[in-house]
């Protein structure tokens, strides 16, 4: 009897089998790296979205109110925690929305859907700040219940009749060029700019239904490091040995 043909040898069955084996083990850590990646930045941008919705924030300064403190174009990281979770103090550099006619009207630019899906999408995750025009940043003065007056014979500002010595004031800049004698109301603060001549802040717009006060709902957080460009990075500071002898309302 001849078995000549009937059936392939013991070692080339096991050969093809090996290589089968290996071409699934191949695929299969291809697709569990595949899975892994995908959840890596799946987590990594909802972790973004997260911490920027309540943790941080990203602005760049659009204007020299605050020089030389911060400058145009820089950017700054925001607790958004303050002031709900974090109180605001005397000091601290404070991001807000318009309370109400501090902008005026804001040119609107056209963009296309390109530039508006990239705007979108960067600034959801926190890369950009699209919106930075939309808000305003100004150091805290006056905290609710306080009494702000410019200025005393030697012309500084008094805080609940102490004088304070303002270090982050511009150059040989006058803290106010503006007299004024105000009381902030409850859930209020009053700002002003470093940049005190080249900056619309609080008292200028006394005229205005929020008496120049900004109300805590809109305020945005504190910013507390400046994180671009690289050669200004720094943290703010609020100053304490400013605001020290400063006694509560």
């Amino acid at each position: 009897m001849s078995f000549s043909g009937s059936r392939r040898p013991r070692s080339n069955s096991l050969s093809a089998r090996w290589r089968r084996s290996f071409r699934r083990a191949r695929k299969n850590a291809f697709l569990s790296f595949l899975i892994d990646f995908t959840v890596i930045v799946g987590t990594a941008l909802v972790l973004s979205v997260v911490i920027k919705a309540f943790l941080i924030r990203s602005f760049f300064i659009p204007s020299g109110s605050m020089l030389d403190t911060l400058e145009i174009n820089d950017r700054i990281i925001v607790n958004v925690l303050a002031p709900e979770v974090m109180p605001l103090e005397r000091g601290d550099v404070a991001v807000f929305r318009d309370p109400g006619g501090w902008l005026g009207a804001i040119p609107t630019q056209e963009k296309d859907t390109l530039t508006e899906i990239t705007d979108f999408v960067l600034g959801t995750f926190g890369i950009t700040a699209p919106d930075s025009a939309e808000h305003l940043v100004k150091r805290v003065i006056g905290l609710p219940g306080d009494r702000v007056v410019c200025c005393d014979a030697d012309g500084r500002l008094t805080i609940n009749g102490v004088a304070i010595d303002e270090p982050y004031v511009r150059g040989d800049a006058a803290p106010s060029d503006v007299d004024f004698d105000v009381k902030v109301p409850e859930d209020h603060y009053w700002v002003m700019g470093d940049n005190r001549p080249n900056s619309t802040d609080s008292r200028y717009h006394q005229d205005l239904p929020t008496k120049g006060f900004v109300p805590v709902e809109v305020v945005v957080g504190r910013a507390f490091v400046v994180s671009w460009p690289v050669e200004n990075w720094e943290f703010l500071t609020n100053y304490p040995e400013t605001f020290g002898d400063v006694p509560k309302p």
